[in-house]
């Protein structure tokens, strides 16, 4: 079935209901990323040059072997998932740098993910926007995928996708930053008001790997707003934030109260991971969740 999308700030998904109605699952998945395979190899190989200068020849063959398999997994169990999440870096190139080459990127991954038998939900990522995101690019994601943010409610489930861009670097889009930010607020006052058995939040960016006092590096966040954020959605009673970006699984939790769960790639892993994709559980008292690997990858 097609990617679902979200518009004016919801989605909706099918076969659903508001109130909870028992233990279900759900997969969430990360940087499928078109495209990325060949560019680590190529970083290694471009020797006296820049691996970008070369990027028009990129091919994603690994990924296409990888996402098809994802997809086989899980059309394949017996009991189906509610809905797949797929936790940004949908496609690998740069929407500002190499637009033609994303562009049959995006073709291939329509191609692959429209064949998965349960609702597939996208996040968004740096690579989809860029790492400093213009008006530009923001348009064009939301031509491509829908909203960039948005709420869903699955079986009494409250879950709250951002974009996770905005809190690295808003410095183009300002007031997009600033429309998300007092939308996160409507949501968080959904959260706080009760109605849902567990609120959950998804995004790209983890608040952190490992302990939420860890330094920065590229792959989390600066410690003021790592601390704000997760601080916020803890008191307002979100449960778990699913995140991916890092291509290694990671994690940890706030408090007693709050999880961060990094899941690794469906595409390229840079560390000792093998491709999978997190299947979660969701219970009237707890969520569970296990890392699944592709099979044959």
């Amino acid at each position: 079935m097609p990617v679902l999308r979200a518009e004016n700030g919801k989605l909706q998904l099918p076969g659903v209901t508001d109130d909870w109605s028992g233990e279900f699952t759900f997969i969430q998945a990360a940087d499928c990323q078109l495209g990325m395979e060949w560019a680590v190899r190529s970083s290694n190989n471009f020797t006296n040059t820049d691996y970008q200068d070369h990027y028009d020849q990129c091919a994603w063959d690994d990924e296409i072997v990888w996402g098809r398999t994802f997809v086989d997994m899980i059309n394949g169990m017996v009991s189906k998932p509610k809905f797949a999440i797929i936790c940004g870096d949908i496609l690998d190139a740069f929407p500002e740098k190499w637009s033609a080459v994303r562009n049959e990127q995006f073709k291939d991954f329509q191609k692959i993910y429209n064949k998965l038998e349960v609702p597939l939900v996208c996040v968004c990522g740096n690579h989809d926007v860029g790492n400093s995101p213009t008006p530009q690019t923001v348009a064009k994601y939301r031509t491509d995928f829908g909203d960039d943010w948005y709420s869903f409610v699955c079986n009494g489930v409250f879950c709250i996708v951002l974009n996770s861009q905005y809190h690295e670097d808003s410095s183009h889009v300002p007031q997009i930053a600033t429309q998300q930010e007092n939308w996160l607020e409507e949501q968080l006052d959904i959260v706080r008001s009760g109605k849902y058995k567990h609120s959950l939040l998804f995004q790209h960016i983890p608040y952190f790997l490992e302990h939420p006092n860890e330094d920065k590096i590229y792959f989390n966040y600066q410690l003021n707003l790592r601390q704000n954020m997760l601080t916020r959605f803890s008191e307002a009673g979100i449960s778990k934030v699913f995140c991916g970006h890092y291509h290694r699984n990671a994690g940890g939790w706030l408090n007693d109260n709050l999880e961060v769960v990094v899941t690794s790639a469906i595409g390229s892993q840079l560390g000792k991971d093998k491709n999978g994709f997190r299947m979660v559980t969701v219970g009237e008292k707890e969520i569970t969740h296990t890392y699944v690997e592709l099979q044959g990858c």
